[in-house]
């Protein structure tokens, strides 16, 4: 149980720290008592709650009588994206942090980010997480979130892009308020949409030159959340409207749309293979048809780099783009393992000619 914290705090806080709440009751209790606990007290926690029908509301409120450093903010349910700029647009700290309402952070966690913001002057400070499950028993698995050589490092993303390719974990940071403000970081606002903090991830990345890595996890992500599920009707498009986003966001910034249109276009093919394989059959068709011409109008306009695809992902991206009906015949071979069954299946897309190149490179240690 957490700590009751009454008394007088500076009204400017140090850290702001976000918690969206919909419909949690279950897992809600622990993730504020995480809260609560944090080592680092100079902080508001402001939970954003979208218009809970459950029990949410009467726990936040336990809370708001026990310790004068929540903050609630009552809302229709309008949106995880909505949520997020709500607490944005009301956080007074000087930095920014985020804890889903079912994860659970670790004690020390804001004050291990904290200091490294402050010792390397960063922008963001981030560190890697442990998946967490409950049930049938608690369990947790370590997650490098960040390069693991980078950690004690200051990093500018622009010159390292190959953060751009993690896992977003946009809870496992702390971000300067300032920054943010000034380079006009918020969420997309769509309604139920899901993949909101791939946009959100992207933005901040292309725009700070000033990350540091820490190597402790910050917090248990949780797995075995039956309400967190995406694989629904309405939302098989989100994932593109997020890369809408970040291309709206590159347009308005040239300099860096130069910079990272290829590596937007890299993680975009990444995202959109992601999406097709965790999608139920019926909605993997609709998503598909979408998908290709997305993907095959990058190709033919020159946006798509291929100097960042390998033999075997240029020819999966090739495929998606032009020949979908085969593509999906072919994906269902991936379930089946051995090195056979994968030139079986690149045969089925390009006949002898890709499987040739497909050896060629893998004898070269690329494919």
């Amino acid at each position: 149980m957490f700590e009751p914290m009454k008394g007088s705090f500076p009204p400017m806080p140090a850290i702001s720290l976000l918690v969206p709440i919909y419909n949690v009751e279950r897992y809600l209790r622990a993730c504020l008592d995480s809260a609560a606990n944090q080592t680092f007290h100079d902080l508001e926690i402001i939970c954003i709650n979208d218009g809970s029908t459950d029990g949410s509301r009467d726990i936040v409120q336990e809370y708001l009588d026990a310790d004068d450093r929540f903050r609630v903010i009552d809302k229709p349910n309008t949106g995880y994206g909505n949520s997020m700029n709500r607490g944005l647009a009301e956080a007074t700290g000087d930095y920014i942090a985020i804890l889903e309402s079912d994860d659970i952070m670790y004690s020390r966690s804001l004050e291990i980010l904290f200091n490294a913001a402050q010792e390397h002057d960063a922008r963001v400070a981030k560190g890697p997480f442990n998946f967490y499950w409950s049930t049938p028993e608690e369990r947790d698995e370590f997650f490098w979130a960040v390069p693991e050589d980078q950690v004690g490092k200051v990093v500018n993303p622009s010159e390292h892009t190959e953060i751009f390719y993690l896992k977003p974990s946009i809870w496992s940071a702390l971000y300067r308020a300032d920054f943010l403000r000034d380079a006009g970081i918020t969420f997309l606002e769509t309604p139920g949409a899901s993949y909101q903090d791939a946009g959100f991830n992207f933005k901040v990345w292309a725009s700070a030159d000033r990350v540091a890595f820490v190597g402790a996890p910050i917090l248990r992500y949780r797995q075995d959340n039956e309400a967190s599920s995406v694989n629904s009707p309405n939302k098989v498009f989100c994932v593109c409207d997020e890369y809408e986003e970040m291309e709206r966001f590159l347009r308005a910034h040239p300099l860096k749309r130069k910079e990272l249109e290829g590596v937007k276009n890299r993680m975009k093919f990444d995202s959109y293979l992601w999406n097709y394989d965790r999608l139920s059959d019926d909605l993997r068709a609709q998503f598909l048809t979408r998908a290709s011409k997305e993907l095959a109008s990058d190709i033919q306009t020159g946006v798509m780099d291929m100097s960042l695809f390998s033999v075997s992902e240029e020819a999966d991206l090739r495929a998606m783009a032009y020949q979908p009906e085969a593509f999906a015949a072919s994906r269902g071979a991936l379930a089946q393992p051995g090195k056979l069954n994968t030139l079986r299946r690149y045969y089925r897309l390009g006949g002898v000619p890709l499987v040739t190149k497909l050896v060629a490179s893998k004898l070269k240690g690329r494919a």
